[in-house]
């Protein structure tokens, strides 16, 4: 199901189809480097995690990660959306693109829109973000979508030190 579109995007709802997409993007350089790996060894493990997180958030939460499909290509190039989180009080958005797709403004292209799909579309007052403090591309790209730092915080007891955004 096609969520919006852009000028050189569609975001869409992914499906289990999109299997071998996903597979890629979670095992990439950046997504482990900055995401953190989930274990996705498999094919089976990337389907199992599109009905578990992207499907089930769609089906409980009326929102998630979607996938951004380039027009120009017609294929698959990231995703970005807005996830609900243990641990943060409100929605928050998040992004990921492959390498080949980086430096080339779709993720800020797609960080905009699903920013404004939030407010307007679903009638969220305040999106939050949350990034790693060396994560530089990612704070510069939430700082130019218009969310402002706001804080340190630790979702898990344990966990990394992570700095929170929001509009």
């Amino acid at each position: 199901m096609v969520i919006l579109e852009t000028d050189r995007l569609v975001l869409k709802e992914a499906d289990l189809d999109d299997e071998h997409f996903f597979f890629e993007l979670l095992n990439s350089p950046g997504w482990i480097k900055y995401i953190g790996d989930r274990g996705i060894e498999s094919i089976d493990d990337a389907r199992k995690y599109i009905r578990e997180s992207l499907i089930n958030s769609y089906k409980e939460n009326g929102f998630g990660l979607y996938k951004m499909v380039s027009k120009k290509e017609n294929s698959s190039i990231g995703i970005c959306g807005l996830l609900k989180r243990p641990g943060l009080s409100n929605p928050d958005i998040g992004f990921a693109i492959l390498p080949a797709y980086e430096r080339k403004g779709y993720t800020y292209e797609a960080a905009k829109a699903i920013l404004e799909y939030g407010i307007s579309t679903l009638g969220l007052k305040t999106i939050l973000a949350i990034t790693t403090k060396k994560n530089t591309g990612s704070r510069k790209l939430l700082e130019k979508i218009g969310l402002r730092f706001v804080d340190k915080i630790k979702l898990e007891v344990d966990g990394e030190e992570l700095l929170r955004y929001s509009n």
